[in-house]
């Protein structure tokens, strides 16, 4: 009877303990008004303090893209312009000078110099920005190599034209080829790695992967604050919780100040592109044709017709743009550089028109005299102040973009604390009266 009583006996169930996991805690305290009040507390924290600390790497990540580039993108293009312009400008000036025979006007020989140092430190002052590696190097290597033996074939050639040989001719020609075919592709190429630097400097800047992060927490928070606060008053029948109110104002600061410091910086670097880096890298392709022209002009002397160059100078005089869209800023001054232009020009025409006169020796001295050099000084230097004036132009609007993103790196981590501290006295103090 025994054995038939217990096989009747169901077994006694498993004890199984409670769930001690962190979502059913979680789901424990949803089911009462303090675990509510506990769990509001949380998200407030947690969302307050990711807010403040994306603020703050959001404000620094843009400072120091800003401050890069400055003091790096922005001076690399310069470097690279000047070592482009000193090229240009030395190829210009070795043909002039060979062109005076015998022994050169110290005017020019030192112009000479003075380009061949300029492109020298600009080379050594571009090297230090570049970073091991970079693409760009190979350019400064390249061009450290390559000026060395375009300075010597010059020499050659002046040697050559002291004595009245004609081969001088055949060592400035090949002089001049290496300037134009290989150092100043190569500084070209430098100065569009300058304008990708340029550019990427602008994406780092503008730091829009954190902006938006730092938008979405924004709004994740705003929202989370405004539906405790609805939540608070019905459940405790106050219309208003004013640490809560007091932590919303707050956070509204910090996004009015993020909001108009971030509106700020980004019209300062559109300004900064479209005023300075633009209108420079624009100017300075201008510059460097026109001391083509000047240089194939001297060329064509002094190879004695034997040159295809006064071809390149119909080229690149055709080419040339002084209403470029690139170039604001400066409409005077470009109105004044077409001007010019068209002035050195009409010598130019004389020059030509005497030497197929068969005047070679009249051309020459209108082509080295003072009328040429006067229109021709007067044209680079209306380039020259334009370049000076969008330089100053970009360096104004940067500083002006940079301003304040320093005080946000350290304001926006210190209103959110704030704004946390605030909602946690709120909800304590609901809380302790259920205690």
């Amino acid at each position: 009877m025994t054995t038939a009583l217990a096989q009747r006996t169901p077994p006694a169930a498993r004890y199984t303990p409670p769930a001690s996991g962190v979502l059913s805690r979680v789901g424990n305290l949803r089911q009462h008004s303090p675990g509510r009040l506990q769990l509001i507390l949380a998200a407030l924290l947690t969302l307050g303090l990711l807010t403040g600390l994306v603020a703050g790497l959001t404000a620094h990540s843009a400072s120091a893209g800003t401050t890069r580039l400055a003091d790096r993108a922005q001076p690399l293009l310069v470097e690279a312009e000047t070592i482009y312009s000193a090229l240009a400008d030395a190829d210009t000036t070795a043909a002039q000078a060979f062109l005076a025979g015998g022994l050169e006007p110290v005017e020019l020989t030192r112009r000479y110099d003075d380009d061949l140092a300029r492109a020298a430190t600009a080379l050594t002052d571009a090297a230090r920005l570049i970073p091991d590696g970079d693409d760009a190097a190979t350019s400064v290597e390249a061009l450290a190599t390559g000026l060395a033996k375009y300075s010597a074939l010059v020499a050659t050639a002046r040697a050559n034209n002291r004595q009245g040989l004609p081969i001088g001719a055949s060592y400035l020609s090949t002089a001049s080829q290496l300037n134009r075919d290989t150092l100043q592709p190569q500084a070209q190429a430098l100065f569009r790695s300058a304008g990708d630097e340029v550019d990427a400097g602008y994406d780092a800047a503008r730091s829009s992967w954190w902006l938006m992060l730092l938008v979405v927490l924004f709004v994740a928070l705003g929202v989370a604050l405004f539906w405790s606060q609805v939540y608070l008053s019905r459940a405790t029948r106050r219309t208003f919780n004013v640490p809560l109110v007091a932590a919303t104002g707050l956070i509204g600061l910090l996004i009015l100040t993020t909001a108009v410091l971030f509106t700020s910086q980004r019209s300062h670097l559109s300004g900064a592109d479209r005023e300075g880096s633009g209108p420079v890298a624009a100017l300075a392709e201008m510059r460097i044709m026109v001391l083509g022209e000047r240089a194939d002009e001297a060329l064509t002397l002094a190879a004695r017709g034997g040159s295809d160059k006064e071809a390149d100078f119909d080229r690149t005089a055709g080419a040339l743009d002084f209403g470029d869209d690139r170039v604001v800023g400066v409409p005077g001054l470009m109105i004044r550089a077409e001007e010019q232009h068209t002035a050195y020009l009409a010598v130019h025409d004389k020059v030509r028109a005497l030497d197929e006169g068969g005047d070679y020796d009249g051309a020459v001295k209108l082509a080295v005299g003072t009328e040429a050099g006067q229109a021709f000084g007067d044209l680079t230097g209306t380039l020259d102040e334009a370049i000076t004036d969008r330089k100053a132009a970009f360096t104004t609007q940067i500083e002006d973009a940079g301003s304040g993103l320093d005080l946000l790196t350290v304001l926006g981590p210190l209103l959110a604390l704030a704004a946390c501290a605030l909602a946690a006295i709120g909800i304590r103090a609901r809380l302790e009266e259920y205690r």
